[in-house]
């Protein structure tokens, strides 16, 4: 008889790879929004396969990649009613005491003192699906168009093109985000309006081909993520409502 692993959900045959608690890795799926340019640049490699032998490689290639762009994987939320959860996958390349975007100020939003800014870079190679940060109603939702400058300078937090999300709990907390176009993506795609309701997690929406997001956090709330540290969307958490100490790393 086949031994059984603890935690594991039966018996393994010979040979196979045990599944421990029913988790097992898995292709990301494509969203919908990327399949139709992934069919796009496939049937180009077909044709280029018909009459262009030596350009179907590169794209293959290329095909895959827009595929990978728009991978959708699925994501396990952290569950805490103070958790404030990474809106995007990338790197944290700034956090910094900033002025409240007008966009997001005053009485019904996050105020006209300055709040701690967590900025996450998105480059081409991670997901761009991007995901709400805590549970609640979506209060606002305000495009800005811009420039297209690299999403990875300060100003561009100011003169990209950009859009600005406001979701509020049903204690008043509220949270503030911006999603904003860099110097590739020239689309930001909004799933949902003022009025839903969200759950921490949930997938709000996506900038296409490179971006960042800013997350302005409520005050008394220091960030748990530091400077040049990866943060997954959906799962890691970027700070913890109410708790001023923030964390400290190194670089190694």
């Amino acid at each position: 008889m086949a031994s059984q692993i603890p935690g594991s959900t039966g018996s393994t045959p010979s040979g196979q790879t045990p599944q421990i608690n029913g988790v097992k890795w898995r292709f990301p799926p494509v969203h919908p929004e990327g399949r139709k340019f992934a069919a796009i640049a496939a049937g180009i490699t077909f044709i280029a396969f018909i009459w262009v032998h030596w350009l179907t490689w590169p794209l293959i290639i290329l095909t895959v990649w827009v595929a990978a762009f728009f991978r959708d994987p699925v994501r396990s939320i952290p569950q805490g009613s103070d958790l404030i959860i990474a809106p995007a996958d990338g790197l944290i390349t700034l956090i910094e005491t900033v002025p409240v975007p007008r966009e997001l100020s005053g009485e019904g939003g996050l105020g006209d003192l300055p709040v701690t800014r967590v900025s996450i870079f998105m480059s081409v190679f991670d997901v761009h699906i991007n995901r709400t940060p805590i549970s609640g109603t979506v209060t606002r939702v305000v495009y800005i168009a811009g420039k297209f400058l690299n999403a990875d300078l300060d100003k561009a937090s100011e003169e990209n093109e950009r859009q600005h999300l406001l979701v509020e709990r049903s204690d008043g907390v509220r949270i503030g985000f911006t999603q904003i176009a860099g110097l590739v993506a020239r689309r930001i795609m909004p799933f949902v309006k003022p009025g839903d309701m969200v759950a921490a997690g949930q997938r709000i929406g996506l900038i296409r081909f490179g971006s960042r997001v800013d997350v302005f956090l409520p005050a008394g709330t220091a960030p748990r993520v530091v400077l040049g540290q990866r943060s997954v969307a959906g799962e890691t958490v970027l700070a913890v409502i109410g708790n001023a100490s923030p964390a400290s790393g190194i670089s190694q």
